[in-house]
């Protein structure tokens, strides 16, 4: 199994399990997340993002991977004021939950894992990191997030900000094949 694989399947299970409130050896998953729990998980996502990103661009010298980044720490940044203005609006406060704490945990140790890398290496194992998160980022939008949120807004702005990280998911796999 390749790194890419490894990763993607760490962090996909992670997050699948985050998001629907199971533990491994758990036959019973969690009710639906409310909507201020859903703010609090979608904002987090972003922020883990955003700083896995400016650790990207402490650490790289490679011109693509530095870019992707930059695009990571733009786009992000544009969905977290979008959804801060949107409970500012509803008068709505994210509430923090076991998924988000999970995603936290998760990515802080992954995180700590790509900081003692360097070089190519450390440019291999974000951009896989990257795709594997998008995935399971994308996959508990889809399945759990939105179908989830009762707000319109909030759906809309979660179906928005897929489309968005779709399109990253499709950037990191695809400078998954050219980071050497």
């Amino acid at each position: 199994m390749d790194i890419l694989t490894t990763v993607r399947h760490a962090a996909a299970t992670a997050f699948v399990l985050a998001a629907f409130g199971t533990t491994p050896g758990s036959a019973q998953p969690a009710p639906k997340p409310t909507d201020p729990q859903i703010a609090h998980i979608a904002y987090t996502a972003d922020d883990i993002d955003i700083k896995n990103a400016k650790l990207a661009l402490e650490k790289s010298r490679n011109k693509e991977v530095r870019a992707f980044a930059d695009d990571m720490v733009r786009d992000h940044t544009a969905v977290n004021v979008r959804a801060l203005a949107l409970v500012g609006k509803l008068k709505v406060t994210p509430e923090d939950n076991p998924t988000s704490q999970s995603l936290v945990k998760q990515q802080d140790a992954e995180r700590a894992k790509l900081a003692s890398l360097s070089g190519s290496a450390f440019d291999k194992a974000y951009v896989a990191n990257e795709a594997a998160y998008h995935g399971a980022v994308n996959g508990a939008l889809e399945t759990t997030l939105i179908p989830a949120s009762q707000n319109a807004e909030l759906k809309s702005l979660l179906q928005s900000g897929l489309g968005i990280f779709q399109e990253h998911q499709k950037h990191a796999e695809h400078l998954a094949t050219l980071v050497k």
